[in-house]
């Protein structure tokens, strides 16, 4: 009940929302599912809202499991008390969690451990007495004892502070205050050990702990780890003693008041700043890679759900210079049509075969777009293709296309079994122009960490970074949906309850059966049993059914309640097939959605789902998004000019600004603080990856090859 508690205050939901959000993950339901066909349960929470409180859930039932096996530990050891149970109780994170179990975990014989063999915990608790007035070197001569080694009333004291020192370093309480004051009043401090250039502007750089930005964190951090730079965390340590004293040090002083600030000082020095150093550290680590892989995610959204370039034969170009450029055609399916590599360019620069290799390519296959990888020679291809164009007064259009990952995809066992007599370059040239026509299609087939979208992805907890990235890319897949007779088996995999295995089942059933019919037949399918077909057939589209409705995202739970909607609202099936139903909003709204919910025996969500579905069947949400620009025309960086408008396309952003191609090799910077006339925090609050952006050029670095851009008209 807690646990549903604490989602219900977090999330601001009804206590029968909590509920049952819960109650359908705990049945094995996937995200996509829950969050497009369990609108009802869920008060129509999204796919990123749904997996934000999927992990909430996770990490509550953790703390409480964790409560559990220290409460049975500390009861173990008999020291379990009324005011200890209250306080685990009590506890909302694991880490408030860890600080309670410090002084009762298990541990290696320390300095304090091997006192208290020696017996010297009466002395350490004799000289943490308020109000003692005893001589401490008297008392400790009590203790002297060869056997034990303890061999002057000085050896005596050393240990018994040990003790207290542990006991401080071991408090939660203390450790707490500490932990604020850290936040509130450390530097992080760097200091260059090697003349990386890299890293110049931390080769001697401090900020507070509590400003600095999430991308310089990773940035430090890897420089730490590659050993260009030392890192530390500095604070006022008089006053860090001062907190720890105001918990330890009796109101009035005493005679062992000198003996208890030494031992302060020795714990804060030896044992708790060490520790809360590297917690520090660790939790400005963990801060920046969730913030990072948020950024990376959200990047990665919006270039998987950038619209494709329908009913379009693309010709794809890897440039290249030693090994000339790859060429591959593909068909408005992606079908690869032609292939051949061409030498445009240095060093063998046969420039005229090369054209008239291409000429042929582009009129043998009806070519009307090209997409150029922007790697290495893609300047200089894009210099020939416009020229090309030009000469022969074609009117095709031409897009840079990022090469991220392309060579990982190229040389994987997936492109092996898809193009098995094509070599490594030329499934390169096919993939561009893939990513041209459908970048979620083509995009998937790659790890997400290598297309390019992110910040020091390679810096990041693998699997932290695989579960948010993956839950990206399936939340795409099953927004989009796809066609059960064309899909590729690697798309199929991301859809809603098929994995590797029913995904190859399904391909293999395709293969052998001609195609799928209907959605019904999934049940055919080897290993696709009732509950995996409920998880996905309303994702899976067959264009070609009788039923209509197999080829909308309208679930096969949901069609008798279609049918009688269209009923009441004067329309018949066969209306939906001839596209006849454009009045079918308003016509639904006259009626009340309340009202057609209560006739048809579902929700209102569901109600206004269905409605946009039959409107447009097999419709495309990424069809709504602006359409992609191709370019006529080829820039350099010396053709660039300060105050020069531009319009670019950005392509990735992060913590400091935005990248944006502009049709020069390298993407330009828009700095964050460039991007609009208002504070911002991240870029991700007015762009999107894939948006066309008007951009000025602030500033040209010829020398380095970086260009600042501006979108603030007004800064030139």
């Amino acid at each position: 009940m807690e646990i549903l508690q604490t989602l219900q205050q977090e999330f601001r939901l009804q206590t029968e929302i909590t509920e049952n959000t819960v109650r359908l993950i705990d049945e094995g339901n996937t995200i996509p599912f829950i969050a497009r066909y369990r609108k009802e349960q869920t008060g129509s929470m999204d796919d990123q809202k749904l997996r934000e409180f999927s992990e909430r859930l996770t990490y509550l039932r953790n703390l409480e499991k964790r409560k559990e096996e220290i409460s049975a530990s500390i009861t173990e050891q008999e020291k379990m008390t009324d005011e200890l149970a209250a306080a685990i109780d009590k506890a909302s994170t694991l880490s408030a969690l860890d600080d309670i179990y410090r002084p009762y975990r298990p541990k290696r014989r320390t300095r304090a451990s091997i006192a208290a063999e020696k017996g010297l915990s009466p002395l350490a608790q004799l000289l943490n007495q308020a109000d003692n007035n005893c001589n401490p070197l008297q008392e400790a001569e009590k203790f002297i004892n060869a056997e034990k080694e303890v061999l002057s009333a000085e050896d005596a004291l050393q240990g018994a502070m040990d003790i207290i020192a542990e006991k401080i370093s071991d408090s939660a309480v203390i450790r707490q205050e500490l932990r604020k004051f850290l936040v509130r009043n450390a530097q992080i401090m760097t200091k260059a050990v090697t003349e990386d250039p890299v890293y110049q502007m931390y080769a001697d750089f401090s900020e507070p702990v509590m400003k600095i930005a999430n991308h310089r964190i990773l940035a430090i951090d890897r420089g730490e780890k590659t050993g260009a730079l030392k890192v530390s965390i500095q604070t006022e340590i008089t006053t860090a003693l001062s907190l720890i004293g105001q918990k330890i040090l009796p109101k009035q002083e005493n005679a062992c008041t000198e003996y208890l600030k030494s031992t302060i000082a020795d714990s804060y020095d030896r044992l708790l700043f060490p520790s809360l150093e590297r917690e520090l550290r660790n939790t400005l680590t963990e801060r920046a890679c969730t913030d990072s892989i948020k950024v990376f995610a959200e990047n990665l959204k919006q270039l998987l759900m950038q619209p494709p370039l329908k009913d379009k034969s693309v010709l794809g170009l890897d440039p290249g210079f030693a090994h000339g450029c790859k060429c591959a055609v593909v068909d408005i399916h992606g079908n690869v049509l032609d292939t051949c590599v061409i030498y445009p360019t240095p060093p063998r620069a046969n420039i005229p075969e090369a054209k008239r290799r291409v000429l042929q390519m582009i009129q043998r296959n009806h070519v009307t777009a090209i997409a150029i990888g922007n790697g290495t020679a893609s300047r200089e291809t894009e210099q020939f293709t416009t020229d090309l164009l030009r000469e022969n007064n074609l009117k095709i259009g031409y897009m840079i296309i990022s090469e991220a990952g392309a060579s990982v995809y190229s040389a994987s066992k997936l492109a092996a079994a898809e193009f098995p007599d094509y070599d490594v370059a030329l499934r390169s040239a096919v993939s561009i122009a893939r990513r041209m026509q459908d970048p979620l299609a083509e995009l998937i087939k790659i790890d997400p960490k290598a297309i390019g979208v992110g910040q020091y992805q390679h810096d990041m907890p693998p699997k932290q970074l695989d579960e948010a990235l993956g839950g990206v890319v399936e939340d795409c897949v099953n927004s989009v949906g796809v066609d059960l007779n064309t899909a590729s088996e690697t798309l199929l995999t991301y859809i809603a309850g098929i994995g590797p295995a029913v995904a190859k089942n399904i391909v293999t059933f395709r293969k052998e059966n001609g195609g799928f019919k209907n959605r019904k037949q999934l049940l055919k399918v080897n290993k696709l049993g009732p509950k995996a077909f409920t998880q996905c057939a309303g994702f899976l589209r067959v264009s070609g059914s009788d039923n209509v409705l197999d080829n909308t995202a309208v679930h096969p739970e949901s069609y008798e309640a279609a049918n009688q909607l269209l009923t009441l609202c004067n329309y018949q099936m066969d209306d939906v097939k001839s596209g006849n139903i454009c009045e079918l909003d308003e016509r639904a709204r006259k009626i009340g959605f309340k009202k057609i919910s209560e006739s048809v025996g579902v929700g209102e969500p569901t109600v206004i789902d269905i409605i946009k579905e039959l409107q447009k069947p097999g419709r495309d949400p990424r069809d709504e998004l602006p359409k992609l620009v191709l370019r006529s025309d080829v820039l350099d960086i010396k053709d660039l000019q300060v105050g020069m408008e531009l319009k670019g396309t950005v392509r990735n952003l992060t913590d400091f600004g935005a990248f944006v191609d502009i049709g020069v090799h390298e993407a330009g910077l828009v700095h964050i603080s460039r991007i609009c006339n208002r504070f911002i925090k991240h870029p991700s609050e007015v762009l999107k990856v894939g948006q066309v952006v008007t951009v000025w050029v602030h500033e040209i670095d010829l020398k380095r090859g970086r260009i600042a851009l501006t979108m603030k008209r007004s800064v030139i």
